[in-house]
């Protein structure tokens, strides 16, 4: 068998990646400084473990940073790989400078629920651009892919329980007030990861079975603009040759695209799921009218 070859990464998409990586360290960094240790806040994962720890000792965030996601940079190596190992370390890496470098940013609010929600909102950007492009900034997530190996929980499920325990002891430390505005932190920022990871087209795929599928396809390529692929299946009950109709929307074409499916077929079965992204192909084209 032929060895699988591994395509190096362009200057161009190196030097987007690492501007990328930089720039989200840099959102994260002001935003832990400017909105959460002024309040008390922390972020689930190793950044809260930090902040706790740098409240407790005085000694400065970017060690605690540094220190205790090293380890899960060399676990991220050996289980994900060695570009996403060098992404993962020049980020934290950056991480850990920005945050001794913006000593002097200026507290921007006072208040603990405005800061929960901007700085939630700036960590969640900050975050999601760095995983966005290939690296991390916090090794929780790598406990969870070690830990599902052995447990029947997912990722979710277990980086969930350990920042609910993280959070918790916030409570011991700042107060169970500061512990609050944490939680809601969390998941302001755990929502925001979401859209700069996805992006905020909301993309839709469509499978549709009727027996009018060449009209029904050649509709959605003529009123909606969209391109159709056909799959050959076969009914369940009776056996018969069916053609399934597939495409991608977004979700504002949704609504015509069901209003196109019954104007040739009432009994039409349509099912519509969510897709996270989609490259390539035509689907940027607009619908003709």
């Amino acid at each position: 068998m032929n060895a699988i070859t591994h395509r190096r990464l362009s200057n161009f998409k190196i030097f987007k990646r690492g501007f990328f990586i930089t720039l989200g360290a840099a959102i994260m960094a002001l935003c832990l400084k400017a909105f959460f240790i002024p309040t008390d806040i922390i972020d689930g994962g190793i950044v809260g473990i930090s902040l706790i720890l740098s409240h407790i000792t005085s000694i400065n965030l970017g060690i605690f940073l540094f220190i205790l996601n090293l380890p899960f940079v060399l676990v991220g190596y050996k289980q994900i790989g060695k570009t996403f190992a060098i992404s993962t370390l020049f980020g934290i890496s950056l991480l850990s400078v920005f945050t001794t470098l913006f000593k002097d940013i200026p507290h921007l609010t006072s208040d603990p629920l405005l800061a929960a929600l901007f700085g939630g909102l700036g960590l969640g950007i900050g975050v999601g651009l760095v995983i966005r492009y290939g690296g991390s900034l916090d090794g929780t997530e790598i406990i969870g892919i070690l830990l599902t190996k052995t447990t029947p929980f997912s990722i979710g499920e277990v980086v969930m329980t350990f920042n609910v325990f993280i959070l918790g002891s916030a409570g011991f430390v700042f107060g169970w007030d500061n512990a609050m505005y944490s939680l809601i932190a969390y998941y302001v920022a755990f929502k925001t990861i979401d859209l700069t990871i996805e992006g905020f087209q909301d993309t839709k795929s469509v499978w549709i079975i009727s027996d009018n599928d060449k009209e029904i396809g050649d509709a959605l390529n003529a009123r909606l603009g969209r391109g159709v692929t056909y799959f050959h299946g076969e009914g369940g009950f009776m056996g018969e040759d069916k053609k399934i109709i597939f495409t991608v929307i977004s979700r504002l074409e949704e609504a015509k695209l069901k209003s196109i499916v019954e104007d040739f077929d009432e009994n039409a079965f349509v099912a519509i799921g969510n897709i996270a992204d989609v490259k390539g192909g035509k689907f940027k084209k607009k619908a003709i009218h």
